[in-house]
């Protein structure tokens, strides 16, 4: 049992946690269909057409590798690709490079939006960040936007993806749980995610990936303009704040956060998955609701 135990968690850890098909693949027959799209490439007068896997269809499968199927804007697989920060290929392109022009664009896109819905609907047009492609899911928010109260996670994960809301799996159940002790719940608190998609394998966000959705959540945070901000984990408070500290340090302690020329009262605390493999770290997280609750006084 033992053995089985530590093969599923050598599984989680490198990202296998869910099922990527029903149909079965064989994966050495698409490397020869690959192999052929990519002759075809190199010698567009051949005549040889590619054999499809077994339950699907050729054009599926060599899609992202035919040229046929491939824009303009976008090298052929034969070509070297451009190195990053070359800044050749649009940000809306699929498998777009994170570099600084990419970063621009979502600064500009974000803060044209002049609501919630408007930035949504630009998250969900924006291609510019990889994640996109392999999540199933926009994890835009959840709760009530007039919130005083807006929560603020890293990165969505598997369950969270699959119903497309932030923090509704188990350690969403524990973030209620947590919020009902202070007499809150969801429709008294607005909750958001830094990356709004969820990265393969719950993997963490690369720095690229966290600086590209930076303004959307910056731009999230000033059209919900709420009195307290609470920081979930260590990596959103780095992230918006510009801190270095660990949440260690750094949680409990009262910083602020500027939101539309006010600053507004920021909370870092433990992320509800760490106290879940952390259960005797939870009487510190209750102290910070605590102090939560006592500032929404305070500020009446």
């Amino acid at each position: 049992m033992r053995h089985l135990e530590a093969l599923l968690d050598f599984y989680l850890a490198s990202g296998v946690d869910a099922s990527l098909g029903e149909d079965v693949v064989d994966w050495f027959q698409l490397s020869e269909v690959q192999a052929k799209a990519r002759q075809q490439s190199a010698t567009p007068q051949a005549a040889a057409q590619p054999v499809a896997a077994p339950g699907q269809n050729v054009s599926q499968q060599v899609r992202q590798v035919s040229p046929q199927n491939q824009s303009p804007s976008q090298p052929r697989p034969t070509q070297a690709a451009p190195a990053v920060g070359a800044g050749t290929r649009s940000p809306t392109d699929h498998g777009a490079i994170p570099d600084q022009a990419v970063i621009s664009t979502a600064r500009e896109l974000a803060s044209s939006t002049g609501s919630l819905a408007d930035l949504r609907a630009c998250l969900e047009a924006f291609d510019g960040c990889n994640l996109k492609r392999t999540a199933k899911s926009l994890v835009f928010a959840d709760g009530n936007p007039d919130a005083r109260v807006m929560l603020i996670g890293e990165a969505p994960g598997r369950d969270e993806d699959l119903q497309g809301k932030p923090f509704v799996g188990r350690s969403g159940q524990l973030l209620d749980r947590m919020l009902t002790a202070i007499g809150l719940d969801r429709s008294r608190v607005y909750i958001a995610n830094t990356v709004p998609w969820r990265p393969p394998g719950n993997r963490t966000p690369t720095p690229q990936e966290t600086e590209i959705c930076r303004p959307f959540i910056q731009r999230q945070i000033e059209l919900v303009n709420p009195d307290v901000v609470v920081f979930l984990g260590a990596a959103s408070a780095k992230t918006l704040l510009g801190v270095q500290d660990g949440i260690r340090k750094m949680r409990g302690r009262w910083m602020t956060y500027p939101v539309a020329g006010r600053q507004v009262a920021a909370l870092a605390t433990y992320h509800p998955a760490y106290l879940l493999r952390s259960p005797l770290e939870k009487r510190l997280s209750w102290r910070d609701f605590l102090s939560v609750k006592s500032k929404l006084s305070e500020l009446g």
